[in-house]
């Protein structure tokens, strides 16, 4: 045993199997892995919600694709909002102020559908603003309390956080609303028990944002959390930063791929379903509990997936690969995916493509994502990265909207023809990622030479 290694506690030197730990760095690393845990928790709890509620409706596969222009219509004032709240307030009482009003939301959806109003709608657009702008306000936070050498380590013990909260989400809402399981809660009352959950991550970041304080006060290259950023507005500093931008088109490719592949899921489980009851009603009492509870159970498999790959694969893919080869892992999964899918266009087939691709996207594409953000500065931490993460990540969606739209309504493509398409646009995924790794490589060798 080295003298390093002696030195380290028992649970440091048990984080060290699967990522390099330093003494004194558990405590911090493990509190945000916590952290994120709880929100993707809720967030898990809230999807199948979503899910049953909008494929339950006629329509409903198509009209998913198509609220993902309206996500991006609110994002352009949500976004720029949010910056001015960051110019505002120190990170502590932003953080606090933006959980609470969402999960006032939740309250408020919740006593909404007791007086029997059709939120269904409204909810699909709030839990997409939710997804984008909590996690992304979470990752800036992190991304502020470490360096980039310390979060290019620490990172994957944090992201293990949310790989396991979306396992636990996913199992724990299939469980709740079990009509033959212990609890046999209705689908609005995980609004409630999400929201809870959402509250108590607000513990774990003020108790990490008291024990950075003063680490950052007394680290003199490092803004003290409580000065205030600069006024640039959010889609300024993207659109100024040739790396920024490249990130952006990426999460906007990126994502028109993945929402396509979830209509093709989505059209294909809603065509499965009423053949499936018909031959075992057992399964469910209707199509919109049926879906729920597929889509409950297809979260658990992808998420436990996605929890593995986080435990002993994404650490060594960025340590002896790095990053700029690590950004080429999912695109090329998905090219394979939905090659497979355009000629196998079952179910079967179509959930386990999808199981593939969303494992890899939860757990080393989202690592590799926060480390991209590392060499950035303090405001395009939590500026840029909000709207990256928010307006450019829905605006993907947008033209998967129009893709449906124009594919169902004009074109009449099959389910093998929009998986085509897909594999096309991973192939221009491709070449956004060797540009990243590019301009990664200068910026980081430029900063170092400073």
């Amino acid at each position: 045993m080295t003298a390093t290694s002696a030195a380290l506690s028992p649970l440091e030197r048990g984080l060290n199997l699967f990522t390099e730990v330093r003494r004194g760095e558990a405590a911090s690393a493990l509190m945000l892995a916590l952290n994120i845990f709880l929100i993707l928790t809720a967030y898990y709890m809230m999807k199948p919600v979503r899910e049953g509620l909008i494929l339950s409706v006629d329509g409903g596969a198509e009209l998913k694709s198509y609220l993902a222009a309206g996500q991006a219509l609110l994002l352009l004032g949500a976004v720029p909002l949010y910056a001015k709240l960051a110019s505002r307030y120190a990170r502590r009482a932003l953080i606090n102020r933006v959980t609470w009003f969402f999960a006032a939301c939740l309250a408020a959806f919740y006593g909404l559908a007791l007086v029997g109003a059709p939120i269904g709608v409204v909810f699909y657009l709030w839990v997409g603003i939710f997804n984008l702008m909590v996690p992304a306000q979470f990752w800036a936070f992190a991304n502020d309390v470490y360096t980039p050498e310390t979060g290019k380590r620490l990172f994957v013990v944090v992201a293990f956080g949310a790989s396991a909260g979306a396992v636990f989400g996913s199992f724990a809402a299939g469980r709740l609303i079990d009509p033959q399981g212990l609890f046999g809660l209705d689908i609005f009352q995980l609004l409630l028990v999400s929201g809870t959950v959402l509250l108590l991550s607000l513990v774990l970041t003020n108790t990490v944002e008291s024990r950075e304080r003063t680490t950052a006060k007394a680290d003199d290259s490092r803004k003290a959390p409580d000065e205030p950023l600069g006024k640039a507005g959010a889609f300024q500093l993207v659109i100024e930063s040739r790396y920024l931008l490249l990130i952006a088109l990426l999460m906007l490719l990126l994502n028109w791929v993945n929402t396509t592949g979830e209509y093709i899921l989505g059209r294909t489980v809603k065509e499965a379903a009423p053949g499936m009851l018909a031959a075992d009603p057992a399964l469910a009492p209707d199509v919109a509990t049926f879906i729920t509870a597929f889509y409950a159970d297809f979260f658990t498999v992808v998420n436990i997936a996605g929890l593995l790959l986080q435990l002993f694969i994404v650490s060594r893919v960025l340590k002896y690969f790095g990053v700029r080869i690590a950004i080429f892992v999912l695109p090329l999964i998905a090219l394979g995916g939905y090659l497979i899918a355009a000629f196998y266009p079952v179910l079967s087939i179509v959930r386990w493509v999808k199981t593939a691709e969303n494992a890899t996207d939860y757990s080393l594409q989202n690592t590799v994502r926060q480390v991209l953000f590392l060499p950035t500065t303090r405001e395009e931490k939590y500026k840029a990265k909000q709207a990256i993460d928010t307006f450019f990540v829905r605006s993907g969606d947008v033209l998967s909207a129009l893709l449906v739209f124009v594919g169902t309504g004009l074109l009449a493509l099959s389910t093998q023809q929009f998986a085509l398409i897909n594999a096309g646009l991973v192939m221009v995924w491709l070449l956004l990622a060797f540009l990243i790794g590019r301009e990664h490589r200068h910026l980081v060798s430029g900063r170092s030479a400073a």
